[in-house]
């Protein structure tokens, strides 16, 4: 009989404060410091030598891509080293020399290791073994991979029906690890495939899709390079993107304009110290922004009403600010959008965004002159409740300039990880696509599930709800990574049988299902085996070229598996020999998988050969001015309305950021350089007027509520930091301030959660 003991896990980790110490923060990024501080990162965490030879095959042709954001790498990769300082302390944090096997969990149980912070989680290093926490048990124990694979074989047969399980992909697997992942889950009859999309770019993809006919980009990188003006907004890439930092250099040097559009201005944006120049090393480097807009948390759709307003009125003149032969041809609903814009009151606008008119009109008459233009986005924009109309009308602008589909023009969501736009391409998807159904059964031969599926806010509600039962993670750290961190530990802790297959110990793998099965794999840097012979894998990054990734390193352990062995080896377990799919050769020869992604998925094309190398660049309509998916065969403007957040008086704004020493949820550290702030993350950023308002000062202790749907949630013990941050607004990191933004608020459409506007009190 199971002992029916009920774990003590304390699911946010400790509130204790270290000693926080604030400096004055930079205005520039990289340099000397950045190669300091990824080399003392790489060298801890790896060695000399091994770091430096495995540091210079990141990101190269004949090498492995890098394990951090999607960036995309150029044709010509430099010799130095096409990496930046996040990439190397992504590539160290994986290939750590620090490891864990069953003898560390048993003098440390999951209780125990629930109390540290998810910084020392994360430092204990690689996980060498496959472990199974049993039911009633605090210790994971060690398994073999083959009962691990029957128990979650047994429990799917258990199941009432395929629904009841869910399978969460992360964007750091392969093409052909996710290909497979996809396949499994509707073979066994489900489309729950939630993935970290919905939690960052799924409003891009909608309003892309509904305005352009496609959810990606249009840009490629060389396409900055000559572009007359970039206009970063939503978005930090000195600390997120380092490497878009030399694309944005590339294009001032070319004559061209950045603005940047942001409620704080990051230091990234200031000033870039490239650190493969001279000028980078030695002198001031390179000023990046020439206009920065501080706009209000959320505001960006009335400071754009603003600029379009203005725009129009100048194109009323003389009829050449707009590309009117452009918009005939290949655009529908500018007399619609241009009426729409004279109902709203510039003053009115101006007083929402916040924005000064004396540096909108300098921005405004740069736009008017400019058609190459390109928008870059990211979390800024697409994490609130109007997220995917935010989107839409900064494609307006685009549209209204002609600004797509031609050289050095045209859309940049940038994507986080580095394989989370392939994940998508390949297969996971929560909903239905029945063209891709279609290919499934042709070419793999079992009917594919016609029900849509849930994503990751509907997926928390149905383990909450106790209508699904089996979670499985393909990567990632679900609970710090979704919002609601309190009600998304309830659910997960409701499952009878949690999966994680990871390479590094997270919160996630604490906060489990009645049983729960840790199953690591290969990192991106090591060397993929699998039936008999290294392997390459294949991702696509942010801007829609496939290329491959041969790992270079040992594994840390022999009795690891990779993410496409175990994909399979649940399959065999699961199906026997009583299926369609020969899951057996599709786990010992990729090249069959990516037979199989060229015949299902559109776009690819003999990717084992062309992914070599630079890679290739999958379709993309926008590119060719081709929008025959879309109503009446032309491009969508957008008819939005502002946002109306109902604060009260007392309430302000938050915007929830990253440190510079993180990547999405993994802590590299306690410092955050960029910002000033040193050994500590339970910081809020306040501007010094509302820290007096409130009668507090720099450092003061300060609890963090937030009330929606008449239910309070708290954030504990943060300090106060005074910024430069708009008046009414705060900002603070996550996953500590996850806690506070309820899992049924979210962006129409895309439900993705609104973790950069939140209403909240700060409590003395």
């Amino acid at each position: 009989m199971k002992n029916s003991y009920k774990r003590n896990i304390c699911v946010r980790g400790p509130e204790d404060f270290l000693s926080l110490e604030v400096k004055e923060a930079p205005t520039y990024a990289a340099g000397k410091a950045g190669i300091a501080a990824a080399m003392k990162h790489s060298f801890k965490e790896m060695g000399v030598v091994r770091a430096m030879r495995t540091l210079m095959q990141m990101n190269q042709k004949d090498g492995f891509d890098c394990p951090s954001c999607a960036w995309p790498d150029p044709e010509e990769p430099s010799k130095l080293g096409e990496y930046c300082e996040n990439g190397a302390k992504a590539l160290a944090d994986e290939a750590t020399l620090s490891h864990i096997n069953h003898r560390f969990f048993a003098q440390n149980s999951v209780e125990e290791l629930s109390l540290k912070t998810d910084y020392q989680i994360n430092a204990y290093g690689r996980i060498t073994e496959p472990l199974f926490l049993d039911e009633g048990e605090i210790h994971y124990k060690p398994i073999s991979w083959g009962r691990a694979y029957k128990i979650i074989a047994e429990e799917l047969r258990n199941l009432e029906h395929p629904n009841e399980a869910i399978f969460y992909t992360s964007g750091r697997s392969s093409n052909e690890a996710a290909f497979l992942y996809g396949m499994f889950a509707r073979a066994l009859g489900t489309n729950n495939m939630p993935d970290c999309s919905n939690l960052c770019h799924e409003s891009s993809g909608v309003a892309l899709s509904e305005t352009l006919g496609i959810g990606k980009g249009s840009v490629k990188l060389e396409d900055l390079y000559g572009a007359e003006v970039v206009i970063v907004a939503g978005q930090n890439p000195g600390t997120n993107h380092p490497r878009m930092l030399s694309a944005l250099e590339k294009c001032k040097q070319n004559g061209g304009v950045v603005i940047s559009i942001n409620p704080l201005q990051e230091a990234g944006l200031v000033h870039f110290r490239n650190p493969q120049t001279a000028k980078g090393l030695l002198g001031s480097g390179t000023a990046i922004a020439d206009y920065h807009l501080p706009v209000r948390i959320n505001q960006d759709i009335p400071l754009m009403k603003v600029i379009l307003k203005k725009l129009a009125q100048l194109d009323a003149l003389d009829a050449s600010v707009f590309d009117h032969d452009f918009l005939d041809t290949y655009v529908d609903g500018k007399e619609k959008l241009l009426n729409n814009l004279e109902q709203y009151a510039t003053t009115d606008l101006l007083a929402l965004c916040g924005v000064k008119e004396s540096i909108i009109n300098q921005v405004v008459s740069i736009l008017a002159k400019k058609q190459k233009i390109v928008v870059c986005w990211a979390m800024g924009l697409t994490q609130h409740k109007n997220g995917v109309e935010t989107i839409k009308e900064y494609v307006n602008l685009l549209l209204l300039k002609g600004a797509v589909g031609r050289p050095f023009a045209g859309t940049c969501p940038v994507r986080g990880h580095s394989n989370v736009q392939g994940d998508r391409s390949v297969g996971i998807m929560h909903y239905v696509n029945k063209e891709f159904n279609d290919r499934i059964q042709k070419h793999l031969g079992f009917q594919a599930p016609e029900k849509e599926g849930v994503d990751v806010v509907g997926s928390i509600k149905a383990m909450h709800d106790g209508k699904a039962s089996v979670f499985m993670a393909l990567g990632g750290n679900f609970l710090m990574a979704a919002s609601d961190t309190d009600y998304t530990a309830e659910a997960l802790q409701k499952c009878s049988l949690t999966i994680q297959v990871s390479t590094k110990l997270n919160r996630s793998h604490l906060v489990t299902g009645k049983k729960a099965l840790l199953l690591p794999t290969y990192g991106r840097s090591e060397k993929e085996r699998g039936g008999g012979q290294n392997n390459f894998v294949t991702t696509e990054n942010s801007m829609g070229r496939v290329r491959w990734s041969k790992g270079v390193l040992k594994a840390p352990s022999n009795t690891l598996e990779s993410e496409v062995a175990i994909v399979t080896g649940i399959a065999r377990a699961y199906f026997k020999d009583g299926h369609t799919v020969d899951w057996k050769s599709l786990g010992e020869d990729y090249n069959k998988i990516r037979e199989l992604i060229d015949k299902v998925v559109k776009g690819f094309e003999n990717t084992s050969q062309k992914s070599k190398g630079v890679g290739y660049y999958l379709p993309n309509n926008v590119r060719d001015l081709d929008f025959s998916r879309l109503p009446g065969g032309k491009a969508q403007l957008s008819i939005t309305g502002l946002p109306d957040h109902n604060l009260a008086e007392d309430e302000f704004m938050l915007m929830t950021i990253r440190s510079h020493d993180q990547f999405n949820t993994t802590i590299y550290g306690m410092d955050d350089r960029y910002r000033g702030v040193f050994n500590e993350r339970r910081v809020l950023f306040m501007h010094p007027k509302d820290v007096d308002k409130l009668g507090l000062e720099k450092g003061a202790i300060v609890h963090l509520s937030s009330l929606y749907d008449n239910q309070l949630r708290r954030a504990n013990n943060f300090k106060i930091v005074p910024y430069q941050i708009p008046e009414g607004d705060v900002a603070a990191y996550f996953p500590e301030t996850n806690g506070l933004v309820p899992y049924n608020h979210y962006a129409d459409k895309s439900k993705t959660p609104i973790s950069k506007s939140v209403r909240i009190r700060v409590i003395k």
